[in-house]
């Protein structure tokens, strides 16, 4: 018994010295941030900015990959096979945090299973907006022209599938009422559509709408999110305009693959804030209308479950499906 408790000791103190020696060397190759979408969008955005400034603080190079395709799933699947070193990581959006997980029947990674939260990086209003010249200047008018005319009222949104049409059934869920839910193939041409009159509403990123806004060719009518935001002081939240409960919001996060040493988490989470708190990082977030929201990993990981949990119940009641 001695001997195994002896033998059990020395290997916990092994274990504590590798961890240790990780963390004083790491990192001493270049870092690879994975990206599940195209360049220019904001989780490729967020990815460079964060990347150049960690390429400053831990004086290694870190690289932006984009591996776009398959719903992210091509991303992801990289990232939970890659070796739980710190020098691969994946940068994320809600959806493939909380949103494919719970809208796919086959996902081929599991958050919680392949993965280590390291922190939240940024965090983008979604907005009902409206044509400028729409009659509906309220929630309370699109309610009630919801409620005269059930399934009539058209709202456009990114696609099938994504959070904020998740967000458009839970309004529709919580109020008694049904809308036309137009898709399109982002949040930007959406926005055109709205800004063009060729649909009266839209269910947007902030930042997409925000061009349209300064050119007077759509308002804001509330706040998706559960408080007013900085960008729009005074734009309602839905839950003030008498929609209860919904609060959601477009964010994004990092991750590293399960098994990644805890010391290495620490250390990314660590330079994460103080770049994230950065008054030149906070503006070139601010520019396109998106807040940085650092946070520990726990945080992280208790806002994927929140929403995952959340939007596992609206998915099943409105019976939302994927393109």
């Amino acid at each position: 018994m001695r001997s195994i408790l002896a033998l059990l000791v020395v290997a916990l103190g092994a274990t504590c010295s590798i961890q240790g020696a990780t963390a004083q060397t790491y990192p001493s190759k270049p870092i690879h941030v994975l990206v599940p979408y195209a360049p220019g969008g904001p989780a490729d955005i967020a990815a460079r900015v964060i990347g150049a400034k960690l390429t400053e603080t831990l004086g290694q190079q870190v690289v932006v990959e984009n591996r776009p395709g398959g719903n992210g799933f091509i991303a992801m699947t990289a990232a939970a096979k890659a070796a739980p070193d710190g020098y691969t990581l994946v940068l994320i959006t809600i959806g493939e945090a909380a949103v494919s997980p719970v809208l796919f029947k086959d996902v081929p990674y599991s958050i919680e299973r392949d993965f280590a939260p390291v922190s939240l990086i940024s965090d983008a209003t979604i907005v009902l907006a409206a044509n400028a010249e729409s009659p509906l200047k309220s929630v309370a008018d699109v309610l009630a022209a919801a409620k005269e005319k059930p399934g009539q009222i058209s709202v456009g949104s990114p696609g099938n599938g994504t959070v904020n049409q998740i967000v458009l059934e839970w309004m529709a869920l919580n109020t008694g009422t049904k809308f036309q839910h137009i898709p399109y193939k982002g949040s930007a041409p959406a926005a055109v559509a709205v800004a063009a009159n060729e649909i009266p509403l839209g269910m947007l990123a902030s930042s997409s709408v925000a061009p349209h806004l300064k050119s007077g060719r759509a308002r804001v009518l509330a706040v998706a999110s559960a408080k007013r935001t900085a960008f729009g002081p005074e734009w309602p939240t839905l839950q003030e305009a008498g929609v209860a409960d919904v609060a959601a919001s477009t964010w994004t996060a990092l991750l590293a693959p399960k098994g990644t040493p805890q010391p290495v988490i620490d250390r990314l989470n660590a330079e994460l804030v103080k770049i994230l708190n950065m008054p030149d990082v906070k503006e070139r977030f601010a520019t396109g209308g998106v807040a940085t929201i650092p946070s520990s990993p726990a945080e992280l990981a208790a806002r994927i479950q929140q929403d995952a949990t959340q939007f596992a119940t609206i998915v099943q009641k409105a019976n939302i499906k994927p393109d």
